[in-house]
């Protein structure tokens, strides 16, 4: 399995872990599939997207939106690439249509097989369990304009993510208060940082922080 979890940041604060990604993929020419979290000005970010992959050998990409219905013929090349990419954007509503899609069961199969699946910010919360971490605290959460009550995402590794940390006792205090809730880790990276999982091994990037019943930690990172 090979997944990067991103948490923000500029291009060039993540070159690193995109070359680290580029890495496990065995073929020369690689393709990448952008998928944003909504349409709506999603090819300006696609953009810059591609312009930055350019920059690190990079040719083939494809734009696929999970909130406009798609030919099966696209959905299917879409998921053939050696790359997936989830966006950043608003968590519940980037669910809402992955489940209405069916895309969910599509993504875990395309991990399954060999596929490296990447994401930022909301891309990354939605390869743990569940998207708690997008409804708080209550003054840096995603809007949850969509009513979604389930928040049971894909599900791939076994801890829960917030991205755009920033290490201050605001955050830390809500934070701690969410890790006595929950059995698994809580891993908090700040923009610039994230965490590669490499058949089931994790390496942390930048500065990252595990909560974890009760406690903080900081972690050793590359």
């Amino acid at each position: 399995m090979y997944l990067g979890l991103y948490s923000g940041g500029d291009e060039i604060d993540n070159i690193n872990i995109d070359r680290k990604i580029l890495s496990f993929i065995k073929n020369d020419n690689p393709s990448v599939t952008y998928i944003p979290s909504c349409s709506f000005d999603s090819e300006l970010y696609f953009k810059d997207f591609v312009e930055h992959y350019k920059q690190i050998g990079v040719t083939r990409f494809i734009h696929f939106a999970v909130d406009v219905p798609q030919p099966e013929f696209m959905i299917e090349e879409a998921f053939s690439s050696d790359i997936i990419h989830l966006s950043g954007g608003n968590t519940f509503y980037f669910l809402k249509f992955l489940r209405k899609g069916n895309y969910l069961k599509r993504l875990r199969e395309f991990v399954k097989r060999g596929g490296v699946l990447t994401g930022l910010s909301a891309g990354s919360i939605l390869m743990t369990p569940n998207i708690n971490t997008a409804s708080f605290p209550h003054f840096d959460r995603d809007e949850n304009e969509e009513g979604i009550t389930n928040f049971g995402a894909m599900g791939l590794v076994n801890f829960e993510f917030f991205p755009h940390y920033k290490n201050s006792k605001r955050y830390d205090n809500e934070l701690l208060r969410h890790s006595k809730r929950i059995k698994s880790p809580l891993y908090a990276c700040t923009d610039g940082s994230g965490i590669l999982v490499e058949k089931n091994c994790l390496t942390f990037y930048g500065k990252c922080f595990m909560f974890y019943q009760g406690k903080k930690v900081r972690l050793e990172s590359v």
